[in-house]
């Protein structure tokens, strides 16, 4: 059972998708406890104000150059190449049978490995220049400060991209359990390094954290993907046709990426002028929303992604793929938003408010924590909205619009912020995200005809409904807990948001099940078929239906 699960394939989008939520939430809960941690440290001040702005330089190159290869092409080609390995066959793995795949493999983390070498190099010489343009309200000690963490975390994008590669890898071949388990040691690997490091290092000890991070997110993978084959080659080719092709179409995503680390890049840049404190604030909200945005939509998206890009090209089935896994998403998003929106005070001072996380730093968290959450349906359907148009070869569309969105949002950045402070820049992100997933869903449509709208609509309409009742109950919730038990210590605001977020919880259920909503009873049927004691003859599972 336990082998089973560590490297047992995985047909169902479903059952992938639970499995990626489930180790997905426990690498956002991780990372909850260390935001928790880093507040109470250290506050919302100039530690973490240069933790964060040190970020993002490292961050950038493995987004452009690991995140562009792999979202954009790696898996569809690998995919094509393993062939009929969608079988239960054990033999159908051994590495002489897929001799091309491993090949390309290897060829593929070779460039990439020189790559990011060579730029973290330059990275670490010019270190310096790059941050007095990211960071330049920062100046003396804490821009020097900002400088050395930037140095130190420039090693991590080498671990992270060669076990980026072993994820794709294990992606392709539907093996998802490690796979999703990774980011879990990664944020392990960070806590490490502020409970241990930071005692012995000061604050560069957050920076080594980050790599050892990154050092165990690569480790993990490393013996699955030695028992499916693979075998290492010093092999370098630029002629080959599927490295060829995976540049044609890593050129153009890797450009989208470009435009969503711009905005990044500019957030920082503005944050770094606001009061101090700023970017802690921004990223400590940005985690808390990005909690059910990575357990929800990134965990299904990722779990269909095999799958939309078998199917790419048939029509029917491409849509029913999509209209499943889009329905599911937004079934567990309306009532997160919801509850969300009415605990986000609660979540915050229950995660955050604590040691040296005073009050001030509380009420602005909150404030920005709720601009952030008014986009969270378009945020968690678009992974799965620009996957289709990888899965169908199309990375150029996702680019011209985020092209778009991010002049949006720089402009509405600039803006807001002079009039909310870094509240305003989260506004400013959740409209341009807004327009992103509109502007996405309205080429899908050009491209690709009727979207099961209909369908989409009647569930969402469904959810809404629940939601509302979810929300009114929550509110009456905290008013019966604010009574009985007070607001003002931990245990009890702990107790307000529980037992409020519980009942709200159980309303949305009721409400959809009183609704009949497809989607709650597809789920349920799903996880009663993988319960050990109910034996469910399912038929073909390699066409993936979603929950």
């Amino acid at each position: 059972m336990i082998k089973k699960l560590f490297s047992g394939q995985i047909n169902s989008i479903t059952i992938a998708a639970l499995l990626v939520a489930i180790t997905s939430l426990v690498s956002r809960l991780l990372g909850v406890f260390r935001d928790r941690i880093l507040a109470g440290e250290f506050g919302a001040g100039d530690t973490l104000d240069i933790y964060y702005a040190a970020f993002r330089i490292p961050d950038l190159i493995f987004n452009l150059l690991i995140l562009g290869a792999l979202s954009a092409g790696f898996i569809p080609i690998l995919s094509c190449l393993i062939g009929n390995s969608n079988t239960e066959c054990s033999n159908i793995f051994h590495r002489k049978r897929n001799k091309e795949a491993w090949e390309f493999v290897s060829i593929a983390l070779n460039i990439l490995g020189i790559v990011i070498l060579f730029l973290s190099v330059l990275g670490i010489l010019f270190a310096p220049q790059l941050m007095s343009v990211v960071a330049p309200g920062y100046s003396g000690e804490k821009q020097a400060l900002t400088v050395n963490l930037t140095r130190i975390m420039f090693l991590s994008p080498l671990f992270l991209g060669i076990s980026s590669v072993l994820g794709g890898i294990l992606q392709s071949f539907k093996r998802f359990f490690l796979y999703s388990l990774s980011p879990v040691l990664y944020n392990v690997g960070i806590i490490i390094g502020v409970i241990y490091f930071v005692p012995i290092w000061g604050i560069n000890g957050l920076a080594w954290g980050v790599v050892l991070g990154a050092f165990l997110h690569m480790v993990l993978q490393l013996p699955l993907v030695y028992s499916l084959g693979f075998r290492y080659v010093p092999k370098i080719d630029l002629k080959n046709k599927d490295i060829r092709k995976l540049g044609m179409m890593t050129i153009p995503r890797t450009l989208s990426l470009a435009i969503s680390q711009i905005n990044l890049l500019v957030t920082t840049i503005i944050a770094s002028t606001l009061a101090s404190g700023s970017l802690a604030i921004f990223n400590f909200a940005n985690n808390l929303q990005s909690l059910p945005i990575g357990v929800i939509g990134i965990s299904f998206a990722v779990a269909a992604f095999p799958t939309l890009s078998a199917v790419a090209f048939d029509r029917k089935k491409l849509i029913d793929n999509f209209s499943t896994t889009l329905r599911n998403i937004l079934f567990f998003i309306v009532p997160g938003t919801v509850l969300l929106l009415t605990l986000r005070s609660q979540i915050t001072r229950v995660i955050l408010g604590s040691g040296s996380f005073d009050w001030t730093a509380t009420v602005l968290t909150i404030d920005t924590l709720g601009f952030f959450v008014i986009s969270l349906f378009a945020q968690a359907s678009l992974p799965l909205l620009v996957r289709v148009f990888y899965a169908r070869h199309n990375s150029k569309t996702p680019f011209l619009i985020g092209i778009a969105c991010a002049v949006l949002n720089v402009v509405l950045s600039y803006y807001f912020s002079n009039i909310f402070g870094v509240s305003g820049l989260a506004l400013a992100f959740s409209i341009s995200s807004i327009f992103n997933f509109m502007l996405l869903w309205i080429a899908l449509r050009a491209e690709i005809g009727e979207m099961d709208e209909n369908r989409i609509l009647i569930s969402s309409a469904k959810f809404v409904m629940a939601a509302i009742a979810c929300g009114i109950a929550v509110q009456g919730g905290k008013s019966l807990t604010a009574d009985f038990f007070g607001t003002a210590t931990f245990l009890s605001v702990l107790a307000q948001g529980l037992f409020s977020g519980t009942i709200g919880i159980a309303v949305y259920t009721a409400f959809c099940s009183l609704l009949k909503s497809e989607e709650l009873f597809s789920f349920w049927n799903s996880i009663k078929r993988r319960l050990p004691w109910r034996k469910i003859e399912t038929g073909d599972q390699g066409e993936a239906r979603g929950i």
